[in-house]
């Protein structure tokens, strides 16, 4: 079974149909990217599956039960967690409360300090940082901070989209260690990213995305190889 699985999912805005009928399924320990040019429609995708936009057609399950409907803040508590593109950071709470309200919807402080030592590990800036006000840290630093919030509700499955925007390569390079990381940890990632090629290296499978439809699917290995992919995403 699926952890994540998408049918038939329809949106739109207003009269324009944005997404037209796509259907995929994530299964867990995978990372699965979803790629595709601007306006394809990956972004919208993305907040169809996690709640904050309406769908007109299709539905959601994520492990076998049927979220469709499920509102937004009510996901995290189902194991979906988020960093949103532009990584949505309380730009006026220090590093470690961004943190602690990554962790509101858990019990416990022994598991939140052990939660929080292990996010420090992945990336010690933060530990440094800790009392700090976010809005003040870099772009990278704010990205890295962004997955750690999301992490600290142990997802099973997390939706990263465009982690990679705006970044140094230095950061891009650090983050997308830290999916790899997490993923090799137990948590299964949905990535929407358009660096494709490196989306593409590190991911199981992929999924390319034409104007609101899928219009391709194989191992990242495959599409990394695949002339059309290349000439149209990768640079070639």
């Amino acid at each position: 079974m699926a952890l994540l699985e998408v049918k038939d999912l329809e949106v739109n805005y207003g009269l324009i149909k944005a997404i037209k009928g796509v259907s995929f399924e994530v299964n867990e320990g995978e990372i699965v990217a979803l790629i595709g040019a601007n306006g394809a429609g990956k972004t919208t995708i993305m907040h169809a599956i996690n709640g904050i936009i309406p769908k007109a057609r299709g539905n959601v399950t994520l492990q076998g039960e049927d979220i469709t409907s499920t509102p937004a803040h009510k996901l995290i508590y189902k194991g979906m967690a988020q960093v949103p593109e532009g990584r949505r950071i309380f730009q006026e709470l220090t590093v470690f409360e961004n943190l602690q309200l990554g962790y509101y919807s858990k019990k416990g402080k022994a598991e939140f300090e052990e939660k929080l030592t292990e996010m420090y590990e992945h990336f010690p800036i933060l530990k440094q940082r800790s009392s700090q006000i976010a809005g003040t840290l870099s772009g990278g630093e704010q990205q890295m901070l962004a997955m750690s919030r999301a992490m600290m509700s142990s997802p099973k499955l997390l939706l990263l989209d465009e982690p990679s925007m705006g970044l140094s390569p230095l950061y891009v390079n650090t983050i997308f260690e830290m999916i790899e990381t997490v993923n090799k940890q137990g948590t299964t990632v949905l990535l929407v990213e358009q660096n494709a090629k490196k989306a593409l290296t590190i991911a199981n499978r992929g999924y390319v995305l034409e104007i609101g439809k899928m219009v391709k699917t194989g191992t990242g290995a495959d599409l990394l190889n695949d002339e059309e992919i290349v000439k149209a995403y990768l640079g070639g």
